[in-house]
């Protein structure tokens, strides 16, 4: 049986987009009054951040694990595809930030001014980051939220932006104005990898990537008394969210009600082990004789 969190995670999503905005319009705020590009740049981040907990939103609405009739298989994916979603713009500010950067090398620009109280606001924008990437993060991990995980990753990144853009600006009001547009660059890579985390964890979910080895079902499946072996055995899904298993099982059963006992341990075992998982068998009889225990490729 799958387990619907859409509640808790569209919950959690909008108290982040509050707090997003909320920071997303103080840096550039303070951006606009230093004319620093790195800040403006981080601005442009936390743009993303509120533009992912809106995706995350409408990803969700459509993303419930029951099954209908257009989706027998339930609608998970939508989720993996609004991670993607976070990726895509994630590498959008990425392209944002390196191009503000070279355009200040080339052409010049106006000089930046810092002073204490802004920064005091920039270590306020800081803390709320930490809070949210955090708070995301445990809530993501203990309902199995994709969204929540991957957007509490993007805001860690914003957390290293913030602690870079605030380094260079204290460099800036000591007197080294070059690093505000040094700086840029290395934000510009952390706002990349963070995007290259997200499309890593959910682009196996979307291709149908094997979820659990073949060989640990195998064992679990033939230690139930009346079960000969298995094969072909194929899993897909995401493990601790919804998996989804099939299998060809040889049976010792004199009826097909015996079969259908030793089935439904094996089903037990598995929901055990894997939970939430649906389960597919095809049983076969003891004639049958196979030890292809998953798909290989064909050689030719």
């Amino acid at each position: 049986m799958a387990y619907d969190n859409r509640a808790e995670v569209r919950k959690v999503l909008v108290i982040t987009l509050i707090l997003n905005l909320f920071v997303m319009g103080l840096k550039a705020v303070v951006g606009y009054w230093t004319g620093s590009l790195s800040l403006l740049a981080d601005a442009l981040h936390s743009v993303t951040d509120s533009a992912n907990n809106v995706l995350g939103l409408v990803a969700i609405k459509f993303s419930s694990p029951q099954p209908d009739r257009e989706h027998p298989y339930g609608h998970q994916k939508f989720e993996a595809v609004g991670a993607l979603g976070i990726a895509a713009f994630l590498g959008i500010a990425c392209f944002e930030i390196l191009q503000g950067a070279i355009e200040r090398i080339l052409k010049g620009g106006a000089i930046v001014r810092i002073s204490p109280p802004e920064l005091w606001l920039l270590l306020i924008v800081l803390g709320i980051n930490i809070f949210v990437a955090f708070y995301e993060r445990y809530v993501g991990k203990r309902v199995g939220s994709s969204i929540l995980i991957a957007d509490a990753t993007h805001t860690m990144s914003d957390v290293w932006v913030t602690i870079s853009v605030i380094v260079g600006l204290i460099g800036v009001w000591l007197g080294y104005q070059w690093m505000d547009v040094v700086l840029a660059f290395p934000v510009a890579l952390l706002v990349f990898w963070s995007g290259w985390s997200v499309l890593k964890k959910n682009l196996p979910w979307l291709v149908d990537q094997m979820a659990i080895a073949p060989e640990a079902i195998h064992a679990i499946a033939v230690s139930v008394p009346g079960v000969i072996n298995c094969h072909d055995i194929a899993s897909r899904g995401l493990l601790g969210r919804q998996v989804f298993i099939e299998m060809h099982l040889i049976v010792d059963a004199p009826d097909v009600e015996t079969a259908h006992h030793i089935t439904e341990e094996v089903e037990i075992r598995l929901e055990e082990r894997f939970s939430p998982v649906r389960i597919v068998i095809h049983v076969e009889p003891p004639t049958y004789e196979s030890e292809q225990i998953s798909f290989e490729p064909t050689t030719k």
